[in-house]
């Protein structure tokens, strides 16, 4: 365990304290600026008490774009940097009421030591990646546009009275709208080709029915290009897709659940991807009527569909080799029979 540097940081500033794990003392806050002189003098301020990489531990909140820089200007020295989502931290003490950022900085820096074992470590994202999330996002926000200006042309076509200024304003905003979603779709397909390695990951995706270029591309981009091989129940929890039980005793129990939150928009995509499979696969067609007659609710079915989909994405990932259609898996013991 190494000494806890925690970080309140904000647009136009930060506040420091440094929890010290020998006396478990925390120093007097600091604040600096939030841009490149404010991260220098504050390595020349840990160099003058001796605190180097190998003895400290930054930890701070995740607020987003604000600690962006900070996170890279002080991987790329070398210290270990914890980000922490801000719930977490504000659940460990008890004084909701009281908030400032001397007082956060410090909570920060304790969070760090009381929970070091458990801490998230930051580590820079490719920038191919961090351009596919930024897409991403700005294409999520057109599309949510576009059915707002498609929503009200339609209310306005059935107005009695009619105001042609206005229909054809939204009608130029939607056109503008669809090039602009156009433009990103295919900024993104050329992202994943100039890469190798995420064009051939890309190609396995792309290989299984039902996911196209925009599901892949948010699967990559959650998954961090898939450099890591990913446990099928644990991506389907972080989606929030996989039900959990809940159950004590014998007193205490009802049906496992999802917890229906994670990333909204890859949860989307694959509920659409599930919708597809359940009508042009039919394997899958075949499945989803087998269990809607035998009672299940629609919905249980689908997700079912989705967690089976989520399996099949991680098995093609894992073994890169691509989807094979009608592929049967053989017992191994019955081979030597």
């Amino acid at each position: 365990m190494t000494n806890i540097l925690g970080i309140d940081i904000s647009q136009a500033s930060f506040t420091s304290s440094v929890f010290n794990i020998t006396n478990k003392t925390t120093s007097t806050p600091r604040s600096y600026s939030n841009n490149q002189e404010g991260f220098i003098q504050l390595a020349k301020w840990l160099q003058h008490q001796d605190l180097t990489p190998n003895s400290l531990t930054i930890c701070l909140e995740d607020t987003g774009v604000y600690a962006e820089a900070f996170c890279y200007w002080f991987a790329a020295k070398g210290f270990p940097i914890a980000v922490e989502a801000p719930h977490k931290v504000k659940r460990a003490f008890h004084n909701p009421h009281v908030k400032s950022d001397a007082l956060d900085s410090r909570q920060i820096a304790e969070y760090g030591y009381r929970f070091f074992d458990q801490l998230s470590y930051w580590k820079p994202v490719e920038p191919v990646l961090e351009q596919m999330k930024v897409l991403l996002s700005t294409r999520e926000q057109f599309v949510e546009q576009l059915t707002a200006q498609q929503n009200s042309l339609h209310m306005l076509t059935w107005k009695v009275v009619k105001t042609p200024l206005a229909e054809t304003a939204i009608q130029q905003t939607i056109d503008h709208l669809k090039e602009q979603i156009k433009k990103i779709d295919k900024a993104v397909k050329d992202l994943i080709s100039k890469d190798p390695g995420l064009g051939q990951t890309s190609a396995l995706l792309t290989s299984i029915p039902g996911i196209g270029l925009l599901l892949a591309s948010n699967l990559l981009v959650l998954t961090k290009g898939f450099h890591q091989q990913i446990d099928p129940r644990q991506l389907a929890s972080h989606l929030g897709i996989c039900p959990h039980p809940f159950e004590s005793g014998s007193s205490i129990y009802r049906r496992p659940r999802s917890r229906h939150y994670g990333p909204p928009r890859v949860r989307k995509l694959l509920y659409l991807a599930a919708l597809s499979m359940r009508t042009h696969n039919p394997t899958f067609k075949a499945y989803f009527l087998r269990k809607v007659q035998d009672g299940k609710s629609k919905k249980l079915v689908l997700n079912n569909i989705s967690n089976k989909m989520i399996r099949i994405i991680c098995a093609v990932v894992n073994s890169q080799k691509p989807f094979i259609n009608n592929y049967k898996s053989v017992n191994p013991r019955l081979l030597c029979a």
